[in-house]
């Protein structure tokens, strides 16, 4: 029986473990934190690099970071046999192909490279190569959706195909791309993917974790004659990879993991509608007050102006949890505009790091914190609890992990943390996730 490949994920925003349990969550990507993940039991870790919330030029110099120190880690721990996955979004947003082309540079040279966007979870799939948004019970082309007109990452195409075509600007064609469509999958897929070189691009079709299954295993068998391959994916390919079986506590009992029982705390950056529905529905829940970040006062760069915005929201917070409450800390809800894509991404970062100075000034004895939003809870991690790792416990919800920070973490041990994508869940996601962390039902 061959060895099962360690499966490494650079993760480019943190909720791209959403459908495993039981392994590492890697926040920094030193050698010595690199052989971490490498060194565990573990099939599969993740290097959480946040590059969606960047631009171009700066993801591409932090995956080749990332790429260049796996390189000495690899060899360092003797690993020679290994997947790599670009995890990304599962709505087609991220920094497509300037991720695959740095690892392929770096870690290369693959026999292909495969886009596989199903996420399950959250209701993707795709067929005859095209990728599917189910919104309602009604399957919509990814293209018609709001991520599609995302202002850093849209896009025009639904068949996958094309979107490489575009995404690529033509240097690699939609007639050139394998299509590995569902009748394919079914019957197996081994003999094709030996015949593959020279980092062909492939797109896979999957309306069932079955499908993917039975993609997983013809990849391994490659993998295990020597094939190389690389991905570019949702998270839901992950979970046959690594074929873990299911988490150690199930998502409705995880209350056990709350400190004392105490009222938590939660975050929430993300701006889509979804997320806003979800934060009306939690707005009503008993024992929760909520506490509204104006964030257009981040607009005019006032130091004072900040110093004093934090100081009345943390009087709030901290009143809310003196109280018995779980406080739910929420920027405002309307759109700005901006004049250009680098002026938003220097806004967005100045509100995360508003947000994270709040992270930094809860109550240090609160039970659990629940983070909304992709980059905001990277942030949490990275920066708000300044975890070098952390332990992925599970998922609480499908498509929605819960990790636990170190035993000797400074400020905040063994504290529940769960990292809530922007876009995933029903309405009342986020107020579920609250009554199973509160005990109430």
């Amino acid at each position: 029986m061959a060895t099962k490949p360690k499966i490494i994920v650079l993760d480019d925003d943190p909720t791209g473990s959403q459908t495993v349990h039981s392994c590492l969550l890697l926040m920094r990507w030193d050698v010595d934190t690199l052989r971490l993940g490498l060194a565990e039991d573990s099939p599969i870790f993740f290097v959480l690099t946040n590059t969606r919330a960047i631009a171009p030029a700066p993801a591409a110099e932090v995956t080749r970071e990332v790429c260049h120190n796996l390189k000495i880690a690899l060899a360092a721990e003797g690993v020679e046999d290994f997947l790599v996955v670009s995890r990304s979004d599962s709505t087609l947003r991220g920094h497509y192909p300037v991720e695959t082309d740095v690892i392929a540079e770096e870690l290369g040279p693959f026999d292909a490279h495969f886009l596989v966007p199903a996420f399950f979870e959250g209701g993707r799939i795709t067929r005859d190569s095209v990728h599917y948004l189910i919104v309602n019970g009604v399957e919509t082309p990814v293209h018609e959706t709001e991520f599609a007109r995302d202002s850093v990452f849209g896009y025009h195409h639904s068949y996958l195909p094309d979107y490489v075509a575009e995404k690529t600007k033509g240097s690699i064609s939609a007639s050139t791309v394998e299509r590995f469509l569902l009748e394919d999958i079914r019957a197996g897929s081994l003999e094709r993917l030996l015949k593959l070189s020279g980092n062909q691009c492939g797109v896979v079709d999957a309306e069932t974790q079955a499908d993917l299954d039975t993609f997983a295993a013809d990849i391994l068998a490659a993998a295990s004659q020597g094939k190389r391959f690389l991905f570019r994916s949702a998270a839901s390919i992950l979970t046959s990879l690594a074929n873990l079986g299911p988490q150690p506590i199930v998502a409705e009992d995880m209350a056990q993991y709350v400190r004392g029982g105490k009222p938590g705390a939660v975050i929430v950056g993300s701006h889509v509608k979804k997320t806003t529905e979800q934060l009306q529905c939690l707005l009503e829940e008993p024992g929760i007050v909520g506490v509204e970040v104006d964030v257009a006062h981040l607009l005019d760069d006032s130091p004072p102006q900040r110093v004093q915005l934090l100081a009345e929201i943390l009087e709030s917070v901290h009143n809310a949890h003196a109280a018995g409450k779980t406080p739910v800390v929420y920027t405002s809800r309307q759109e700005l505009s901006f004049k250009d894509v680098q002026t938003r991404l220097d806004f967005g970062a100045a509100v995360s790091n508003l947000l994270m100075d709040i992270v930094r000034g809860l109550p240090a004895d609160i039970g659990f914190l629940i983070s909304k939003g992709g980059i905001t809870s990277n942030d949490v991690l990275s920066e708000g609890l300044a975890l070098k790792s952390a332990r992925l416990l599970g998922q609480i919800l499908p498509g929605c992990s819960i990790v636990r920070s170190p035993v000797d973490h400074p400020q905040f041990p063994n504290l529940p943390v769960v990292l809530f994508p922007g876009n995933v869940g029903d309405a009342d996601a986020l107020a579920i996730t609250y009554r199973r962390l509160s005990h109430k039902t």
